[in-house]
Parts: C-alpha cells; structure tokens; sequence
C-alpha cells in the first residue's frame, strides 16, 4: 500500500506546481486555453492545406477578415453580460453599411448635385453611419428596457425589419463604387500603415505594456494589494513584446502585389504593415476594455448580470445601463458596416448575412456566459478570430459553405456546453 501511495503523490506534484505558476501569475486560464487551441487550429490547417495556411498573405487576409466581427464581438460581450442578446447585429450593420454607401455613391453627388469623391464624402457618410447605428441600437434598447420586451424578440423583428428596408434602396441593387478615403477604411496595399508606421506601432504597443505592468505594480503597492513575483511580471511582458514583434514582423512580411506596386510607381513592392481595419479593431477593443474595467458603466453591466435585483436596489439605473449598452452595440455595428463596405468598394443585399453567428460565437467562445455577468473583451477578440481561422481554413480546404456552418454551428454548442459544465463544477 506504500508504495502504491508513492506514484500518486509523486504525479500530482507537476499538477500543483503549474496551477501554482499559474495562480502566481495570475493569468486567465481560459484566455489560456483559447490560445492553445487557435495554435492548434492553426498547425491543423497549415499541415493539412500543404503549408498554405502559416504564411504572410493569409495571416494579414486573416487579420482583416476578423476585424469586423471582432469589433462587433466587443459590444456583444456586454449586451449578453447584461442578460440581453442581439440577433440584430448583422442586419443593423448590413443596413446603415448601405445607407453609407447611398450617402456616397448617390444623394451626395447626385440628389445635392455635389460630385464624387469631396474631401468630406467619407466623414459625412462615417458620421451619417454612426449617428444612425447609435438610433437603432436606441430604439431597440428602449423597447428592450423601458417597453419590457425580450431582447431575443426586439432584436429577432430588428433582423427582419432593418434586412427588409435594404431592399428599399433602389430595390435592393448594388451601390457602387465607393468613396476613394472610404476605401481605405477596408484595408488592401492602400488601406494599411506600411512598414515604418507598423514598426512605430508596434514600439508603442511594446512601451504600452511595459509601463501598463509597472503602474500596475505600483497602483497595487500604494493600497499595500498583493503583488506579482518579479519573474512573473518580467515574463508576461516578455512574452507580450515578443509577440507584438512577431505580428508586426509577419505584417511587413506581406508585400504588395507586383501589378499594383508597379502601377502605383515602386520598383519593388513595399511591405503592406498592418491594415486600417486592424488599427481600428484594436482601438475599439482598448476602449471598450477601458469602459467595462475602469468606468462606471462597465461595473453597472457586470453588476445588472450578476444580479439584476440586488444592483437596482444598490442604486443602478438599470434601464439606462441597458439602453446604453444597445445603442453602443448599434455604434459598433456602424463601424463594422463601414469596414465590410469600404473592403467590398460597394454595398450589397446579402451584406452582413450570418454575422449574428459569427459575432455571439466569437464572445461565447471568448469566455461571455449566457448566464450573465461574466466575459472580457479581449476574449471577445480572440474568439473572433478563432472563428474566422476556421473559416479561413475550411476555405483553404475548398469546404463548401454549408460544411462550414456545421462546423460553426457545433463549434458554438460545444462552447456553451463548456461554459454551463465549468458553472455547474463551480457550483
């Protein structure tokens, strides 16, 4: 019996030691599961595609192709953290990314009279998109909050309703082209920093985690809060700066296309850097990272998801937090309709289809709880891209479209049957 007794403590000694790594370090195991398996997903596809999946062009197509359902992803997060949902979401960008494109392509220059390409068509039509996202995330939230219908059911009708009055727009036909500004919203050669900018980025971003740990260190010492071992902060801003360098680095890897150099003047195609979209997509994760961890209104949601009664009796304007949070989803739609439509250089019927998927996949898979409460944004982020890595991969494979909905389809209920078995453990 005592030596039976021996493997068993010995075999749990490496357990302990990396939950205690962990623990000291204080990571999110979940954040950290996610990665190990968007590498995992990444060396499947690279290996099975014959090397075409780990290369330059594809991981820049891919940065691109997730910005928009990342940006949306955000919003989402919080919407679902407040024990709301949002089916809406495709059908709002789809609608006000028209509306945007009919601003440039149609009443500016021909209802005012005005011509293309003004240097202020693509602010207006930015601003128009905006205000008018921030109207329907209001409306919807106002029913939602102040009429006491289900969000499922406002935002189910939202679907039809703003998906219909496409069709309004000279009967649904597609709008093009585009604002030569706006274009660039979508990325492409033209619509990225090149490779000086990226690198000044990227050096930021380095110093930004660098002096992020350190006021961090110091925040916690001034309230005499535990703090990290030295190592271990020394190690995660390590690994941080060694990744923004890699991102970057694949980033100018990426060339422009010859034709497209030559027609553009350069002897040799300039490295792209990283692409508009991206730097939007990373503005607004900072941003909403920064309202939902350090502002009121962040603490409010969180607080109206973990117990909706107990934070309207500690003095929460429940109502207003949860309007609030519907009109920035309908902001953040904007933003995404404006990135979908510059990338196409048009404005089309099926514009946004399935984007609700993609967008309430990428939170869950991100660590969001339908049960309320819980979901970072970075999360959010990283989820929309394992999502778009598995189409991207599934598209490097010549998967055809519905093979890819199962597989996005199970992918979520697998991620959702995760989140109510860790409760239940929990529990």
């Amino acid at each position: 019996m005592t030596e039976a007794a021996v493997p068993s403590a010995t075999q749990g000694r490496p357990n302990r030691s990396l939950r205690s790594l962990l623990f000291a370090m204080e990571l999110d195991t979940r954040l950290l599961g996610m990665l190990a398996a968007l590498a995992v997903i990444w060396l499947f596809f690279h290996l099975v595609s014959g090397g075409s999946f780990l290369t330059p062009r594809n991981l820049w197509n891919l940065s691109v192709q997730s910005a928009s359902i990342a940006v949306m992803a955000t919003g989402m997060v919080l919407i679902i953290v407040s024990r709301n949902i949002d089916l809406s979401v495709g059908a709002v960008l789809a609608f006000v990314g028209y509306t945007m494109a009919m601003v440039q392509a149609e009443w500016i220059p021909k209802t005012l009279g005005l011509g293309f390409d003004q240097p202020y068509t693509w602010l207006v039509a930015l601003g128009v998109g905006l205000a008018l996202g921030a109207a329907i995330g209001a409306l919807q939230g106002f029913l939602v909050a102040y009429g006491g219908v289900p969000s499922f059911i406002v935002t189910l009708g939202g679907l039809l309703v703003w998906r219909g009055l496409i069709f309004r727009y000279q009967q649904g036909q597609t709008v093009a082209p585009l604002d030569g500004f706006f274009q660039l919203l979508g990325g492409g050669p033209k619509g990225a920093l090149g490779a000086e900018l990226s690198w000044l980025v990227g050096a930021l971003a380095c110093a930004g985690i660098v002096y992020t740990l350190w006021a961090g260190r110091r925040r916690r010492r001034r309230y005499d809060f535990p703090v990290r071992p030295m190592w271990a902060e020394v190690v995660i801003g390590a690994v941080g700066v060694a990744a923004i360098v890699v991102a970057v680095w694949v980033a100018n890897s990426y060339l422009w296309p010859p034709a497209l150099a030559a027609a553009a003047g350069f002897d040799t195609p300039p490295p792209v850097g990283i692409a508009y979209p991206v730097m939007i997509m990373l503005g607004v994760g900072l941003v909403m990272t920064y309202l939902a961890t350090r502002r009121r209104f962040g603490r409010y949601v969180y607080a109206i998801g973990g117990n909706p009664e107990a934070a309207e009796l500690g003095g929460v304007n429940v109502r207003r937090t949860i309007l609030m949070t519907f009109v920035l989803m309908g902001v953040l739609c904007a933003i995404s309709g404006a990135i979908q439509t510059a990338r196409l250089n048009a404005a089309v019927t099926n514009l946004g289809v399935t984007n609700e998927l993609d967008v309430i996949s990428a939170a869950v898979i991100g660590g969001t709880s339908f049960a309320g409460g819980i979901g970072t944004i970075p999360g959010a982020i990283l989820g929309a891209v394992v999502m778009q890595s598995l189409r991207s991969g599934m598209l490097l494979l010549n998967v055809d479209s519905p093979t890819q909905d199962v597989v996005v389809g199970v992918v979520l209920v697998a991620a959702v049957g995760f989140d109510a078995f860790l409760r239940r453990r929990a529990s």
